[in-house]
């Protein structure tokens, strides 16, 4: 991944641009044309200066991260995409809901939800060299999660450039506030049904993020320490969906079922 500052001359507009367009879409909530077939050439890294671009802007007005979040970890999705690893975004304070939140519909352009799991963490992990053990460590709690996933880029049509630079779809988080009582080395055998309006519509294991949801934490920690960039102490993690994304609409409920172990349920308004 490039800075957007190392960009230069034509490449730094252009990619600017870009960035400034998917800002104003988040904003008007007014979908743009898939990158692309716009910007010639795309690359992964191109498109990760443009999701950095946005980063950047939102902290220079203010905005405080809350965390981030792990994408494309089924294999599933991954072979849909033409992709065979994860992608990753960010969301703010200003975007976290909870248990029973009423989430109006039309904050965002075309939401999906996605059951996942927590992860707080006590200690930062800062890469490369992060090991799984030492990922699993720095877990304080897991808690219930759902990902409220929206495309900036009109129709979801989109491939991995689009998705990257468009913060990897990252609309919203909601989380629990009770942790779910299971060991980390448990998280691959948990299962999660994703209901809409109190109907089972989904359901998946932990193993179905990448095996073992403990990676994409270990993963995300160590792209990041290539630059320089901790994962640090207290942030929330989100690891990657048990399930498909579902389409919600104004008046539907969603609930990541966890069994025995907890539920988590949002609301969606007009």
């Amino acid at each position: 991944m490039a800075n957007v500052t190392t960009a230069t001359g034509r490449q730094e507009d252009q990619l600017a641009a870009v960035g400034a367009e998917l800002l104003a879409a988040s904003e008007s909530l007014i979908p743009v044309p898939p990158l692309r077939d716009r910007v010639p050439g795309m690359t992964l890294q191109d498109a990760y200066t443009v999701q950095q671009y946005q980063l950047h802007h939102h902290l220079a007005r203010g905005r405080v991260l809350a965390g981030r979040k792990v994408g494309l970890t089924s294999w599933a999705i991954q072979q849909q995409l033409g992709v065979d690893s994860p992608d990753f975004g960010y969301f703010f304070e200003d975007m976290v809901h909870h248990h029973g939140a009423e989430i109006p519909a039309s904050h965002f352009i075309q939401p999906k939800v996605e059951p996942e799991f927590g992860f707080v963490l006590k200690t930062t992990l800062a890469g490369p060299g992060v090991t799984r053990g030492q990922a699993a460590a720095a877990i304080e709690a897991v808690y219930p999660a759902i990902e409220i996933i929206d495309s900036r880029i009109t129709d979801w049509d989109i491939k991995l450039v689009d998705t990257v630079a468009d913060n990897a779809s990252c609309g919203a988080i909601a989380v629990g506030s009770v942790p779910l009582p299971v060991s980390v080395d448990a998280l691959g055998s948990v299962t999660c049904d994703l209901l809409i309006n109190g109907e089972v519509r989904e359901s998946g294991t932990g193993g179905a993020v990448m095996g073992d949801p403990v990676i994409p934490l270990a993963w995300l920690a160590n792209i990041l320490g290539q630059q320089g960039v901790p994962l640090e102490a207290g942030q929330l993690i989100l690891p990657g969906s048990f399930t498909k994304a579902l389409p919600v609409v104004a008046g539907e409920s969603a609930t990541a079922d966890f069994g025995a172990l907890g539920a988590l349920t949002i609301h969606f308004t007009d």
